[in-house]
């Protein structure tokens, strides 16, 4: 990882094939529109959010979901909305169902 990098792969799409697929790409324009997704390594779509150019997205936000979803896939619990990297997790079940409330305090 070079300086000031991120700890994941990106990329650009500049002729548009990658954003064409994902429903991101602006004929138009001849750009893709704000688009970033959180691919597993069994190339599920996990998380993807889309945004019109005017606003930018949050990069903090990309890695809170990014520990929450290698923290699940690797223990199997999950993680409330807001969840932050050591903070108290949920067993999914049925006895959770309507109750994350009473299990959860933020």
């Amino acid at each position: 990882m070079v300086d000031g990098g991120v700890p994941f792969p990106m990329l650009s799409d500049g002729g548009g094939k990658i954003g064409t697929i994902y429903g991101v790409y602006d004929d138009a324009a001849g750009v893709d529109i704000r688009g970033r997704f959180i691919i597993d390594p069994d190339f599920v779509i996990r998380a993807m959010e889309v945004l019109t150019p005017e606003v930018g997205r949050n990069p903090n936000e990309l890695l809170r979901q990014i520990k929450a979803f290698q923290l699940v896939r690797e223990t199997g619990v999950v993680t409330p909305s807001g969840w932050e990297s050591g903070e108290p997790t949920l067993t999914p079940g049925p006895a959770l169902v309507g109750k994350v409330w009473e299990e959860w305090k933020p």
